[in-house]
């Protein structure tokens, strides 16, 4: 079926250890893979290209069950499609993670009584590489230990110096262009960490809060307004409510008293509020809340500041110095002291930001920022999609996809830090602003001033398709491998990081796609679907199964689950099973070696094969092009499934064992089936390589004599179908199965012989005879030969003697009983449900739950029935 016309071939060996320990394998041999150069691709090589990058991981980072599983799936695609011929390049490396890499190493400067500003921000930066040159990049060892297939030698740090290149170069290209400008916006301010953070960066969780009532006003002219943040007040500028609220008509365009201030403000009409809401008016205030500052934009309101970078109350007053929560209990006291509290709510749970880094709540904050302008970008992002240069996997995923670029705002991509490429436009004396390229120098000369803000980590990593083959010169790997042809990637980050490379590779490469396909995946949870967290306690470190059961048991059960864009539950007894698998592979391989199974020379006519020969080189090819029509549609789940039930159930318990009686029998239907097995066993392991990377590999290599499964050829479907030999087989184990059943309700041991005669002249079981007694453990009939069951099965009688086997007396008298109490339970049921009154008051689930009892009565009483009728009479 396929030949590795790549490999010098060594003599195959018979000789395989009685089990398989993956702790003594999967180390030295993806060493040995990467030392032979097995992932590394070739600019020159006239191979078709095949590119994937990998999702770059945090510096800061360890290897999690969520990178393991989309390792996992990324790894399988590359693996496959090298094997088809292509020059596959799965290019690694890492994101440099400003908010998490900055706080490391503040922390280890806190800890020798530093802070950063002690340093200055040169020195500051240094010890950040230091940092990174001895602790960060411990995930790619991690990634080694799973079996990723990268090509280490293009690995690629967003901070080093082409990618830094890169970075600078979109940054001028977008300036020059009108599409990054600067200004004040509301954006997510963390007092912690002291810098705008993304909207991924935000986490929100339900915190129990206070919702205050408070009256604003004086006299006939009042309204009442509920806020969560009191603090917030001090910077009101207006009071909203809905043009059409009757309610407050009389008040709109009037000024009112800011309660704890000398201020009066407008009360101003606006759509955006919801006159069914609370009291149907808003208090306004545009500098702490995003949509305050847009209700602010639309009526020309006035934005006061009055919380520092730290959360410290800067308005003058009696509040000033204080902490946000500090000044909201001073502020709600000092309001109820003058009578202007109209009702309060404690606890009021409700939905808060955090810092994903450091958990400080998140404070709504007006600050001057880099923005991009993302409408034409977001405007070709999605573009591409709908005309199909772009798919995206599952299609139902698209729909998000546009909910995200069609109704995009503009990005901030600076942030407050120093780790991080820096913004490139430099500040001059008179108010001078220049933009500086990567091929140009910054203006010189006392008074001018770099931009001490740093861009936004998803800014570099919305580059990495491109950027990591070379961009902006016009390198090999850029022209070989650009664009790319698939990315994976979680289904949560099509907006923070998906959209973003769209947007940034459209418009860097001349409307060049960045990748042809989008496959989206679920999430990772535990057993129950429970999203694993610390907090749940329900957090699984991937190294630790892999050190326990190994990497391909942790690899085929995180594919095994993948249904494209659907979370993927996981639990320990799921790893142990397919630990359990690898074993079975093992073993299998193990006996087929020791029986001569063999590679060696074509494969015979099928004339001279047997039907089971016949039958399983059928449902060979069948998986084959199941398989590959899985890997075409990203269903992991499904090829894996495929992969597990053909190699367990049909190869390893059906073919394996029927084969045993030939190959004792000798001869030339041995010699047969042993290449057949030999070519059976070739194709499974190379369709079940891509997933389960070691096994395969140690196995394939001792059965062929080739040098790695890594670089075989992979498998195509030759055509070849028996259907008549499928039937027959399909027959003969509806018998086995039958008679096996039938013995296990007898209560027979599996190994205990029973005499048994076999009528099966005129049909296609005939020659099957040698392998039914051998699989059911039934002997020849002797001169005392009773037969006590008799099995009319497909055509054929199997007659049984089990007098001697079990107390056919007191079988019937515990079947009886069974039979019994199953129509008792019959009657109790049938009663029920005939009972008109009972019926009408019964709520559904418990009418439904006396239909099942019914409905397993009659299958109990037929299944005994029919067992009383095959046992004599005692």
């Amino acid at each position: 079926m396929t030949e590795n016309a790549q490999q010098q071939p060594t003599a195959p060996s018979t000789e395989l250890p009685t089990q398989y320990a993956p702790a003594d394998v999967e180390r030295a041999l993806y060493e040995r893979w990467v030392e032979r150069g097995y992932f590394a691709a070739d600019a020159k090589s006239d191979k078709p290209p095949y590119t994937i990058v990998i999702p770059p991981p945090n510096v800061t980072g360890s290897l999690h069950l969520g990178h393991a599983f989309q390792h996992t799936l990324m790894d399988a695609l590359t693996r496959r499609k090298r094997m088809q011929g292509f020059e596959a390049l799965w290019l690694p490396g890492m994101d440099h993670a400003g908010i998490a890499t900055q706080n490391k190493v503040e922390q280890q400067l806190a800890e020798e009584g530093k802070s950063r500003h002690d340093l200055g921000r040169e020195e500051f930066v240094e010890r950040v590489w230091q940092w990174k040159e001895e602790y960060g990049g411990k995930i790619l060892g991690q990634m080694r230990r799973l079996g990723d297939g990268v090509d280490w030698d293009r690995e690629r740090f967003t901070m080093d110096e082409g990618l830094s290149k890169a970075v600078q170069t979109i940054f001028k290209k977008l300036y020059d262009d009108e599409l990054i400008y600067r200004a004040e916006r509301i954006i997510n301010w963390c007092p912690r960490c002291l810098t705008a953070i993304s909207d991924i960066e935000v986490e929100y969780q339900e915190d129990d809060g206070e919702l205050v009532s408070i009256k604003y006003g004086e006299g006939e002219e009042t309204l009442v307004v509920a806020t969560t943040r009191a603090e917030t007040m001090l910077g009101d500028t207006a009071v909203a409510v809905h043009p059409d609220d009757e309610r407050y008509r009389h008040l709109v365009g009037k000024r009112i008293k800011l309660p704890l201030t000398d201020r009066t403000i407008p009360v101003v009409a606006d759509a955006h509020v919801d006159p069914e809401f609370g009291t149907g008016a808003v208090k306004v205030t545009p500098a702490h809340d995003p949509n305050d500052f847009a209700i602010g934009q639309r009526h020309g309101l006035e934005s006061i500041t009055v919380m520092d970078e730290r959360a410290v109350i800067t308005a003058h007053g009696p509040f000033q110095g204080l902490d946000r929560f500090e000044a909201r209990s001073a502020i709600v006291g000092a309001l109820r002291s003058q009578g202007r509290i109209v009702a309060e709510k404690r606890p009021y749970v409700h939905s808060v930001g955090h810092c994903s880094r450091c958990k400080t709540t998140i404070e709504p904050r007006l600050s001057m920022q880099w923005w991009v302008k993302v409408g034409p970008l977001a405007q070709a992002a999605g573009d591409a999609v709908r005309d199909g240069r772009v798919r995206i996997h599952p299609e139902d995923m698209s729909k998000r996809y546009f909910d995200w670029v069609d109704n995009m705002h503009d990005w901030c991509i600076s942030r407050q830090l120093w780790w991080g490429h820096r913004i490139p436009v430099w500040y001059g004396p008179q108010g001078e602003v220049v933009c500086v390229g990567p091929d140009e120098q910054p203006p010189a000369g006392e008074g001018w001033t770099q931009d001490t803000d740093v861009l936004d980590t998803w800014f570099s990593s919305g580059l990495w398709p491109f950027s990591t083959l070379g961009w902006p010169e016009q390198t090999a790997d850029l022209r070989k491998f650009y664009p790319t042809d698939v990315l994976l990637t979680g289904h949560d980050i099509i907006f923070f990081w998906v959209a973003r490379m769209m947007m940034f590779g459209l418009y860097a490469m001349d409307g060049e796609v960045p990748f042809r396909t989008i496959a989206l995946t679920g999430l990772v949870r535990d057993e129950r679907g429970k999203k694993m967290s610390k907090s749940f306690g329900n957090v699984v470190d991937p190294l630790d199964w892999m050190d326990k059961y190994g990497s391909d048991a942790v690899r085929f059960t995180l594919a095994r689950g993948a249904n494209p864009g659907t979370d993927v539950p996981i639990g320990e007894e799921w790893v142990q099973a397919s630990r359990n698998f690898a074993n079975k592979i093992w073993n299998a391989t193990r006996f087929a070696l020791m029986n001569g199974a063999t590679v060696e020379g074509p494969l015979p006519d099928a004339a001279e094969m047997s039907a089971t020969d016949r039958w399983i080189l059928s449902r060979l090819n069948e998986t084959v092009a199941e398989v590959d029509a899985f890997y075409d549609d990203f269903q992991f789940a499904k090829l894996s499934d495929s992969l597990f039930h053909f190699a367990w159930d049909e190869v390893f318990d059906w073919y394996v064992e029927l084969s045993k009686t030939t190959f004792q029998a000798g001869g030339r239907g041995a010699e047969v089936s042993q290449r057949v097995l030999g070519e059976v066993l070739d194709v499974t392991l190379k369709l079940l390589h891509p997933v389960v990377p070691f096994v395969t590999d140690t196995l394939w290599t001792t059965l062929t004599g080739g040098e790695s499964v890594v670089i075989a050829d992979w498998p195509k479907d030759s055509g070849f179908r028996d259907q008549a030999a499928e039937r027959e087989i399909e027959t003969l184990q509806s018998v086995i199965t039958e008679v096996r059943r039938f013995r296990a309700d007898q209560g027979l041991q599996p190994g205990q012989r029973v005499p048994a005669r076999l009528t099966l002249d005129g049909t296609a079981l005939a020659p099957h005879e040698a392998a039914i007694r051998q699989l059911l453990r039934l002997q020849p009939e002797g001169d005392a030969f009773t037969a006590t069951a008799t099995l009319p099965v497909a055509g054929a009688e199997v007659a049984l003697d089990l007098s001697g086997t079990i107390d056919v007396a007191a079988e019937r008298k515990r079947l009886a009983k069974d039979l019994a109490a199953a129509e008792k339970e019959k009657a109790q049921a049938t009663a029920k449900l005939g009972n008109e009154a009972f019926l009408a008051k019964a709520p559904d689930n418990v009418v439904d739950k006396i239909r099942g009892r019914l409905a397993k009565a009659d299958e109990d009483i037929t299944r005994l029935q029919n067992q009383l009728d095959r046992l004599p009479e005692a």
